[in-house]
């Protein structure tokens, strides 16, 4: 009879697989742009880049690079998890940023413009990268919540830290930034290179996608949705 204890059930399960059972059972969505943070427990974003560095170890020994005795490759698996988990799709796996809110005790009622800021993401169709800025255009009221400016940018690159299309990024930013901040109006222009076009395919280097979410005030008075176009510092 062996002395040795049963083994947990889930001793050996992959933690991809446990994160993914949770995410079903709460009727949740996984696709690639979207947050699951909360579905993480302590210690499993460890484990997790250590599967990712497994298994990209496996595309590396099927693209069939030697990487035992290339010394460029050799801890190419690990550098490549750790780029994908800690840094270029930290918006998937982090917490969103704190944003203290402040209110409109100046009750202030212009137009507001942040920008440029920096877009660092990737294209959900091959992984390659998406540069680019957007700017951001605030028309606030007496009950707006206030930010401080810093803030834009840093809830831009949780939203932009996913592998997504621009489109859809930029209207998952503007519902971010309406929730935060309850203005009359919200602009939101995106300029971006895409590396899956100038890299790949059809290897077109000087296009880029300009795209734009309008909402309230800026959607029903075209006056003012001119003046924010007009006043956009920075654009070719």
């Amino acid at each position: 009879m062996s002395d040795s204890l049963p083994s947990a059930p889930d001793e050996g399960v992959p933690v991809s697989v446990k994160i993914r059972e949770r995410l079903n059972q709460a009727g949740r969505p996984f696709f690639a742009n979207d947050n699951i943070a909360e579905f993480i427990e302590p210690g499993e974003l460890e484990a997790l880049l250590d599967e990712v560095q497994a298994k990209m170890q496996g595309v590396l020994d099927s693209l069939v690079i030697d990487t035992a005795n290339d010394h460029n490759t050799q801890d190419t698996a690990r550098r490549v998890a750790k780029m994908y988990i800690s840094e270029v799709f930290r918006g998937r796996y982090g917490r969103a940023p704190e944003v203290t809110e402040f209110p409109n005790a100046a009750r202030l009622n212009e137009l507001l413009i942040v920008g440029p800021i920096t877009v660092r993401s990737a294209c959900s169709h091959h992984f390659c990268p998406v540069i680019g800025k957007l700017w951001v255009g605030v028309m606030p009221n007496e009950h707006t919540n206030v930010i401080g400016l810093s803030k834009y940018a840093r809830m831009t690159d949780w939203i932009m830290g996913r592998p997504q299309i621009q489109e859809e990024a930029i209207v998952q930013l503007a519902d971010l930034i309406m929730d935060k901040t309850r203005p009359d109006g919200l602009a939101v222009v995106m300029e971006a290179s895409h590396f899956c076009m100038s890299w790949r395919g059809v290897r077109e280097m000087d296009s880029k996608m300009v795209n734009s979410v309008m909402r309230g005030a800026f959607l029903t008075d075209a006056t003012l949705r001119r003046e924010f176009l007009s006043l956009i510092p920075g654009r070719d």
